[in-house]
């Protein structure tokens, strides 16, 4: 079963869209009412009008500039500025030496603390401050990958004290940035390979779950992979215990009935994390496209970005990436093969 996100792009599928107060097609374009000179958003709750004193613009600028004011109802004119908002505020944490505090925020872009809080949240899916502590986190990743030590990369990323950071970083990095700098040094992995009809499978787990499921032809390669990623981490075949945890992602490969519930231990900056645990969302047996997920994120336009991070994404089937299809349907680009993605779709639409 698919669930494609709709063509906003003929005036047929708007006015659908009108007709249902459809929110997904907020942002996409905007309609206009010759009886009342106004225009809404397609989601709005205001009466329905008459088809034939109905227009569509593709922006709010292009609405106003037809001679049409907003409504006051759904405020269509507030989406774009919140937007913009938003995106300035990021720009700001971005660029800030040390996070900047919720007020600074707030006045940067001229709203309230507590408008400007509600705003960024609905927008980007996290509070201001867990999307500081993301970017901080991301900077210190990127000094860690660097010469430097990691004492600076700690304050060159805006942390005042390394306790502050030392505090949550196996939850940052996925272990101690000591170990991460050393390429997981003094980390312990556990790891194993399967054989699927698919190909061969490596599962890598540390105490807090799943760090990978790949997929290769070559049982070499994958843990020639594994090696480069962590040169440095304690990688220590699967016992019993772990064997079984294999068998049951073999299983969920094989039986997509079976579900996986298996824990994994994602590493990724906060919008990336937002998509996984979208694409978790996605029943099996079901699509949506990329455009479909950056809807559900607020963020309809964050297409490409939505692509990134499933093409970042290190773990399959439990985090399934290849249920995300283009807008058309067809299959796209798939990490691990698009003949596996395909046969993945196909057992779990069979199932």
């Amino acid at each position: 079963m698919s669930v494609t996100a709709p063509d906003f792009s003929k005036d047929e599928s708007r006015w659908q869209a009108v007709i249902g107060r459809d929110r997904r097609a907020d942002g996409q374009f905007y309609y206009s009412v010759a009886t009342t000179g106004v225009y809404c958003r397609p989601s709005c709750g205001a009466r329905q009008p008459r088809r034939e004193n109905v227009a569509f613009h593709a922006s709010t600028e292009a609405a106003a500039r037809a001679g049409f004011r907003a409504c006051k109802r759904c405020r269509p004119d507030e989406t774009d500025r919140q937007a913009a908002a938003v995106a300035e505020a990021c720009r700001i944490i971005a660029q800030a030496d040390t996070p900047p505090s919720l007020i600074e925020l707030a006045d940067a872009v001229g709203m309230s603390q507590f408008h400007f809080h509600r705003v960024f949240k609905a927008a980007t899916g996290v509070t201001p401050k867990a999307y500081a502590d993301a970017e901080r986190a991301r900077r210190v990743r990127a000094a860690l990958d660097g010469t430097g030590t990691v004492t600076e990369a700690i304050y060159d990323a805006g942390y005042n004290s390394n306790g502050r950071f030392y505090a949550n970083a196996p939850g940052r990095l996925g272990m101690t940035p000591t170990r991460f700098r050393k390429g997981g040094e003094g980390e312990t992995m556990r790891f194993a390979i399967g054989q699927t009809s698919l190909g061969a499978i490596l599962v890598a787990a540390t105490i807090k779950g799943i760090v990978a499921i790949q997929f290769a032809d070559d049982p070499a390669a994958l843990v020639r992979d594994l090696q480069d990623r962590f040169p440095k981490a304690r990688l220590v075949g699967g016992d019993a215990a772990f064997e079984a945890l294999v068998a049951r992602v073999v299983g969920s490969v094989e039986n997509p009935s079976a579900g996986f519930d298996l824990p994994p231990d994602v590493r990724g900056t906060a919008f990336q994390q937002r998509v996984w645990q979208a694409l978790r969302e996605i029943p099996a047996g079901e699509t949506a496209s990329y455009a479909d997920i950056a809807a559900r994120l607020g963020a309809p336009k964050a297409v490409r970005a939505v692509a990134g991070a499933c093409a970042a994404n290190d773990i399959a089937v439990a985090i399934p990436c290849h249920r995300v299809v283009r807008n058309d349907g067809a299959l796209s680009g798939y990490r691990w093969g698009v003949e596996r993605k395909q046969a993945l779709l196909d057992r779990e639409a069979a199932a």
